[in-house]
């Protein structure tokens, strides 16, 4: 038997070096950090994972502590998940040969061991003095991961160049009040266009949310992991597994009688969509995804029946649920996402066709109109289609409403008015009479019926029935998960 106290010299040195590993920058970086209920990136991590669960890689990295990033494993809701926080307290969070190689590791388990990876971005890029070494690059394999298993990026101070290149290549993103993101920062803006700009002007949530690259903006850091926790509990941890199914009391036969206050009668009045989504899915209670950008669709994760499912559906409140450009962006890479880790489509229907107009065409509507079509056609998951009021033209088709288009079932309401655009529009374009408008205009008031007389839906249904036929067409298409699980070859899923 050894002596145990010929190991206690190298174990004290062990644990010294670790220690001041976890003492990061220092208390006088530490406390600066800590200010307006911030936390340093230890805490960070330790806030979104299980308690006591983080277990970390590269503890000893570099030549400053940790090289600058906190790496490894840990369990989200008792399922495992890879994890990076950026410290901004050591040398401003920058990238070096160390927390490239380490990057690059939790990219490469996270796809190994087909867990979800999640990124904390504080960072000032590629460290002074590092560049032009040759060494695979940490976004090679966080590409590879995209489709494959989720992978969540949060903007939690300023980040720049390489370091927040992962956040366009994520499949759900978000930025604290202090997050900011950007190629360069306002001192490389400043020497090389001679624009003096902020942080927050360059990047902030105000341009970050506008343009799309950032889905969800947070009230704090804390609020950033229970947002992750709650993202990801809609997800299976990899595309090889089926979303977990959670129990609920909320009967799927239970009456969506409130829908006949919401919803009013005439296609021409405003509604809340977010209301119908709250009646039809269990438990009122449901998760939206970019609500600040492409609002005429909104994007919900929710669940049935207890199971996880992606609502896409129009919002008549905005631009009367025409399908703009940045609309139909938000829903294709949404749609994409649910598809890729097997949440089944629920369409909601109720627009007037895509958004007319010279600006839309200007902002390329058609082009993404046209994505958001692919994508839900393409689609392999079960697919319901609903339609509430009216669906015009590609407006209807980008809405997986046309037949054979692999839908479950395709419902819609009696009333509903359908066709390649309104009657009104249809009577001017022609030039008609008001004999013939009027002729035009009941043509439309009889669409539904017309349309279920020649099998055009499956059902109309009454909307008091709206959550009992969801659930019922949901229930007979998961019975095709006979066989497991499997990733779907695709480019990499990007907003």
């Amino acid at each position: 038997m050894g002596d145990s106290a010929d190991w206690s010299d190298t174990r004290a040195d062990l644990a010294a070096r670790q220690q001041a590993a976890r003492e990061m920058g220092g208390d006088d970086r530490l406390a600066k950090q800590r200010r307006d209920d911030r936390l340093d990136a230890r805490a960070r991590v330790h806030a979104l994972l299980d308690e006591g669960s983080f277990r970390e890689i590269g503890t000893l990295v570099g030549e400053v502590p940790s090289d600058a990033i906190i790496t490894g494993t840990g369990l989200i809701n008792g399922r495992p998940v890879m994890v990076g926080a950026e410290d901004f307290t050591v040398l401003a969070g920058s990238i070096g040969a160390g927390s490239n190689a380490k990057r690059y590791r939790i990219a490469e388990l996270a796809l190994q061991e087909k867990v979800p990876l999640i990124m904390l971005l504080e960072g000032a890029g590629h460290r002074a003095g590092e560049h032009g070494v040759r060494s695979p690059t940490d976004l090679m394999m966080q590409a590879r991961c995209s489709g494959v298993v989720p992978v969540v990026t949060a903007i939690v101070g300023p980040s720049a160049g390489h370091g927040a290149l992962i956040a366009p290549m994520s499949d759900f993103t978000l930025m604290s009040p202090h997050g900011a993101v950007f190629t360069a920062g306002p001192p490389v803006v400043k020497d090389s266009l001679g624009e003096d700009v902020t942080k927050e002007q360059l990047g902030g949530p105000s341009v970050a949310l506008a343009s799309g690259l950032i889905h969800n903006l947070a009230e704090s850091d804390r609020d950033i992991a229970a947002q992750i926790r709650n993202y990801l509990s809609f997800f299976p941890s990899s595309a090889w597994s089926y979303p977990t199914v959670r129990p609920t009391n909320d009967p799927t036969t239970r009456s969506t009688e409130a829908i006949l206050d919401i919803v009013p009668r005439n296609g021409r009045q405003g509604y809340d969509m977010s209301e119908v989504i709250t009646c039809v899915v269990d438990d009122g209670s449901w998760f939206e995804v970019q609500s600040k950008f492409g609002r005429a669709i909104v994007c919900a994760l929710a669940r049935i029946g207890g199971h996880p499912v992606a609502v896409i559906a129009n919002q008549p409140m905005v631009l009367a649920g025409s399908v703009d450009a940045d609309a139909a962006d938000k829903a294709a890479h949404f749609i994409d996402v649910a598809d890729a880790f097997h949440l089944p489509l629920v369409f909601l229907a109720d627009n007037p066709g895509m958004l007319p107009g010279s600006a839309s065409e200007r902002a390329g509507v058609l082009r993404s109109g046209a994505r958001m079509f692919a994508a839900q056609t393409r689609a392999r998951v079960p697919k319901v289609h609903l339609t509430l009021r009216k669906a015009y033209g590609f407006g209807s088709m980008v809405m997986s409403l046309p037949a054979f288009d692999g839908q479950t079932a395709t419902f819609g309401y009696p009333g509903a008015t359908l066709g390649a655009m309104g009657a009104s529009a249809f009577a001017e374009s022609l030039g008609s009479d008001a004999n013939e408008s009027e002729r035009l205009r009941r043509l439309e008031t009889d669409a539904s019926m017309r349309s279920a007389e020649r099998f055009g839906f499956d059902e109309l249904i009454d909307p008091v029935d709206t959550r009992r036929h969801i659930a019922g067409a949901l229930s007979l298409a998961l019975n095709r998960r006979q066989v497991p699980a499997a990733p779907r070859q695709m480019s990499a899923v990007m907003p």
